[in-house]
């Protein structure tokens, strides 16, 4: 009777724990029906709601986690999505779906390799799957894209690496490794606004991603932004102390900013040599750096001008607008060395891109006073057919007329060869050009303004050498050259 008594109350106890057991089956089942309406309807989170109250009530059941981490994937929860699927698949091996899910979580993040892996069970499973057959097609795409970005970063070939990671992204939305290797090569393309924008989306999901971080500082960095840029860097280093990129950046963001301030303060004292040597030691710190080194250039193209080594300071500000057409500056320093080395056509271009770009008085000045040189540069010089500076008095022109009339009058030339005579006659004739406008102070005021001459009845067409020559001289009974002896010849009236 006792151990009667003892089965009794042993049955007593099991049977209720059989009957919850199949009520929890009973209400999970219930949970993921629900779970399964929310995801019809495309709402997502009641979905992993619901599924996860199906877990809490049968958490033995692959198909659950399955379903939870198709939900995740939804969401965009990629690494949640992946533990699931992984216990889906432990649960029960011969799971096509989890299979699949871990697959697609693993390509997803950016392990294709795994991918693969799961990809390549499902068929073995499921031989004639179409999707696991595509997926498994795509994951090997992205191990190719892969292995050609990393090949093409080793080239500098920055295009093709940001074009084989944008391919990569497709298959793989949420592996921060590609988007890294994309915003840096952005970076290095000085597509600044993209990359701060890709390493700013990986920071607002991971704050202490020192990749990021690297990038966000390596933008900066490019844009001359160095103090900045060196925070972010430090900030990295904290993250990851062994991260390689963030150390050299850090090193060289330093060295370039107290080699740039050196050579500042050297120009400011006015040690121009010292200058020069601090800006070119900085210029071989980082060439990649485009918009600190277009100022270096620039500064060191000033530093040339200060030592009237002109051309020199034209080649390192040719050099800074190489690097960043948009330097307003640079163009300014090598349009004032062009105008003191009188290449003018050079200087009117520059003033005229500079112009262009930022219309101010200033600028419109500058670009009238070059195109004005230019158009005296293009004229004849009559100081320098006379032979006299361009402050002469008129007594001085006078002088410097009457010797040049005499020395190419073309009596003077007679016994000469024909060419001689014509190339003699030309400049007896430029000769009384010269004198006419400069000896006539209204004309020589529109000369010396650079005004045209052809204005206002001064057409110089129409002038006689030999006119002016007459009037200079005066005489009634006119003019010849007459021999004195060999090779010389003397003037006299008649």
């Amino acid at each position: 009777m006792a151990a009667a008594a003892e089965c009794d109350v042993v049955m007593a106890a099991t049977e209720p724990e059989l009957l919850d057991d199949e009520e929890a089956k009973r209400e999970a089942e219930s949970f993921k029906e629900q779970g399964n309406a929310y995801y019809a309807k495309k709402d997502y989170n009641e979905a992993y709601n619901y599924y996860t109250k199906a877990i809490d009530m049968c958490p033995k059941n692959a198909s659950y986690y399955g379903n939870r981490a198709a939900t995740l994937m939804m969401l965009g929860r990629f690494r949640e999505a992946l533990g699931d699927a992984q216990q889906s698949v432990r649960l029960d091996d011969s799971f096509v779906r989890g299979h699949l899910r871990e697959g697609k979580c693993h390509l997803s993040l950016g392990n294709a390799m795994a991918a693969c892996r799961s990809f390549q069970r499902a068929l073995e499973l499921d031989h004639k799957n179409t999707q696991a057959q595509q997926e498994f097609k795509n994951a090997n795409a992205v191990m190719e894209y892969e292995k050609i970005a990393e090949t093409d970063f080793e080239k500098r070939d920055f295009r093709k690496v940001v074009f084989c990671m944008d391919r990569a992204l497709e298959f793989a939305p949420a592996c921060h490794r590609f988007k890294i290797l994309k915003a840096e090569c952005l970076t290095m393309l000085g597509r600044y606004p993209e990359a701060q924008s890709v390493a700013s989306d990986i920071l607002r999901m991971d704050s202490t991603n020192a990749d990021a971080l690297y990038v966000r500082g390596l933008c900066l960095y490019y844009e001359d932004c160095i103090e900045k840029a060196v925070q972010f860097f430090v900030q990295a280093l904290r993250m990851a102390p062994d991260h390689e990129k963030a150390c050299i950046a850090c090193r060289n963001a330093k060295a370039l900013k107290a080699k740039k301030e050196d050579g500042n303060k050297a120009f400011k004292e006015g040690n121009y040599k010292l200058a020069y040597e601090l800006y070119t030691e900085a210029l071989g710190i980082d060439p990649n750096n485009i918009k600190t080194n277009a100022k270096l250039y620039c500064n060191r193209g000033t530093v040339n001008s200060k030592l009237r080594k002109l051309d020199d300071a034209i080649e390192d500000c040719t050099n800074a607008v190489k690097l960043d057409d948009t330097y307003i500056k640079a163009y300014l320093r090598r349009a004032q060395c062009y105008m003191d080395t009188e290449q003018y056509e050079e200087a009117v271009r520059d003033y005229e891109k500079v112009y262009q770009t930022e219309k101010t008085k200033e600028h419109k000045q500058l670009l009238k006073n070059a195109q004005l040189e230019l158009k005296r540069s293009k004229r004849k010089d009559y100081y320098k057919i006379l032979g006299v500076d361009k402050n002469a008095s008129e007594d001085e022109i006078k002088k410097a007329y009457r010797k040049r009339a005499l020395m190419h009058h073309p009596d003077r030339h007679s016994g000469a060869s024909a060419e001689v005579q014509k190339e003699e006659e030309k400049k007896f004739k430029e000769v009384g050009e010269a004198f006419t406008i400069l000896s006539d102070p209204k004309k020589k005021t529109r000369y010396d303004s650079g005004q045209d001459l052809d204005e206002e009845g001064m057409n110089m067409g129409d002038f006689d050498a030999n006119n002016i020559f007459k009037a200079f001289f005066g005489g009634p009974g006119g003019f010849s050259f007459e021999a004195s002896g060999p090779g010389n010849f003397f003037f006299q009236f008649g």
